[in-house]
């Protein structure tokens, strides 16, 4: 009975040993690698952070310059309006006396109003009084502001149908009188004002000279 028992404890030995050299990976204990980038993509992730950080701080200062930039050039065309406004009233006001439109030359500027006929992109006050001086029979008097300084002969004051001269930051402005306000500024019509025909109010102080067609 004795043997029995040695002979099965033998059997049972030598199938655990046996089960251990079969199986040697049970034995050892398990190791998780960790997966790690190549130095070249981690060099490409880098760079395109840089790139995304870079761009989201374009994007602010791309926003943020377009909305001054909106914000002033509204605030030059509510400006601009309410010259025009000023203009087309005082112009309306002077228009009660009787009288005002009919002279040639500014009834002729005056249906230029809101376009520029002389085609030029810059520079063409001069050539829009040119072009009204022809339109109604006269000497053109060129395309130069200042130089209508010297065109026909100067009168006193800003009478309807004279041409005033002005002086501007870095040239000159000239343009069509069609009134007087009740200030005594003289209501001109001109063109590239504000890149248009327009009537406006200026300030009798920028008047350097009234001219009137010598014919």
């Amino acid at each position: 009975m004795r043997l029995g028992y040695r002979r099965a404890a033998l059997l049972a030995c030598s199938a655990l040993v046996a089960g251990m050299v079969a199986s040697p990976a049970s034995a050892r204990p398990v190791r998780h690698h960790h997966h790690v980038r190549p130095v070249a993509a981690r060099a490409q992730d880098k760079q395109d952070n840089v790139r995304g950080e870079k761009a989201g701080i374009y994007a602010v200062m791309r926003a943020d310059y377009a909305r001054k930039h909106n914000a002033g050039s509204h605030g030059r065309r509510t400006r601009a309006a309410k010259r025009h406004a000023r203009g087309r009233a005082a112009l309306a006001e002077a228009n009660t006396g009787g009288g005002l439109f009919t002279n040639a030359l500014v009834a002729d500027a005056r249906r230029y109003i809101g376009t520029n006929p002389t085609k030029r992109r810059t520079l063409w006050c001069g050539a829009f009084v040119d072009k009204v001086l022809r339109d109604t029979g006269h000497k053109g008097g060129g395309n130069l502001a200042l130089g209508y300084l010297h065109y026909g002969r100067r009168v006193s004051g800003p009478k309807v149908g004279s041409i005033a001269v002005m002086r501007r930051r870095g040239g000159g402005h000239v343009g069509v009188v069609a009134g007087v306000d009740s200030n005594g500024n003289p209501i001109i019509i001109s063109g590239n004002h504000n890149h248009t025909t327009a009537v406006s109010v200026y300030p009798r102080h920028r008047v350097l000279a009234y001219v009137v067609p010598a014919n």
